[in-house]
């Protein structure tokens, strides 16, 4: 609506959407965490503690030193996979001429900004692109929602590898959630979709479609299919890299647990923690329901992901007088 003095008065909708988008993911994640805390209290009822009582047992018998003897190496293996992998897609689609030496700050101190919000650290690479290669914003950020695309199927092709190789151990989970009939129509969609994505951003498909054209999709036009698989394979080390340092450490917190579980479920459970909800809630609840006789594992899943999001946020500052030379100091 326009004013007498000819502006245009902001429209309410959209930060009205905001704000129910952010109560109702709020609601969302405190029911996740009131189902959680359930199965804990039943448990600690039933071994005749109070939950607080009953958590701090679960973490006292903890061999912590062990316990970051792992998780240290494994976040900073995580950190130079991501940016290579990072690296990669930017040389193919965006500036070929960038250095992995040139990423690897950049990734660094996106993380720090990630713990407020994961898109803010995306576009901590997109300002860096756009002030040391020029690259376009929107172009920048079509590379990093190619790499989350395929950051999902990862998780996907894993999953499915573990659900077929131990099939039997998802019938046994399947008690809360028909998990043995939701993740494989989950795979088979996600399957249906790849060669109508190649057809369609080949231009083989609706030859006459705009929308392919648009910055924000520039990526997907300049991938091949050799793009998608070796971006999969660069990722790929970082998944297994996971499975085993989640077996390892859940064993420490005297969780009977087994590497075919993890190649199954962690998966599915990362894919859980991308839900945009607060403290990854929906991860946190999967955890309860694949683990029904540990219910605690909900808080364990809590430590391991602060712990790993809080020592990425700290490589991060390590190498932020880099990225602010990078990012700020004229060349």
């Amino acid at each position: 609506m326009a004013t007498a003095s000819g502006d245009v008065e902001e429209k309410p909708a959209p930060r009205a959407a905001s704000r129910l988008w952010r109560f109702v993911t709020w609601v969302i994640a405190i029911g996740c965490f009131y189902l959680a805390y359930g199965r804990i209290a039943a448990a600690a009822a039933r071994a005749g503690l109070a939950p607080l009582d009953y958590l701090a047992g679960f973490f006292r018998e903890v061999d912590w030193t062990t316990w970051l003897a792992l998780m240290i190496p494994y976040s900073m293996l995580f950190f130079v996979i991501d940016a290579h992998a990072t690296w990669r897609v930017i040389r193919w689609f965006n500036a070929p001429q960038i250095g992995f030496l040139n990423v690897l700050p950049i990734r660094a101190s996106a993380y720090i900004l990630s713990l407020v919000n994961e898109q803010v650290g995306k576009g901590a690479m997109s300002l860096y692109l756009l002030r040391r290669y020029q690259v376009p914003g929107w172009e920048a950020i079509s590379s990093m929602i190619l790499l989350g695309v395929m950051e999902i199927y990862q998780l996907l092709i894993f999953s499915a590898v573990g659900v077929a190789l131990y099939s039997n151990l998802v019938d046994a989970a399947s008690t809360i959630l028909p998990l043995n009939r939701i993740l494989p129509t989950v795979f088979v969609i996600a399957a249906l979709y790849v060669p109508f994505h190649l057809l369609y951003f080949s231009g083989r498909l609706f030859p006459g479609s705009k929308l392919r054209d648009r910055p924000l999709l520039r990526a997907f036009r300049q991938a091949r299919p050799h793009h998608y698989l070796l971006v999969l394979l660069f990722k790929a080390p970082n998944l297994l890299i996971a499975v085993l340092i989640y077996t390892a450490s859940l064993r420490l917190f005297h969780v009977d647990v087994g590497f075919g579980q993890m190649l199954a479920f962690l998966p599915v459970i990362f894919l859980a923690a991308a839900l945009p909800l607060p403290f990854h809630a929906g991860a946190l609840l999967l955890w309860t329901v694949l683990f029904p006789q540990y219910p605690e594992v909900g808080a364990f899943s809590l430590v391991m992901h602060t712990f790993f999001v809080s020592l990425n946020a700290l490589i991060g500052v390590a190498f932020l007088p880099l990225a602010n030379r990078e990012l700020f100091v004229e060349r």
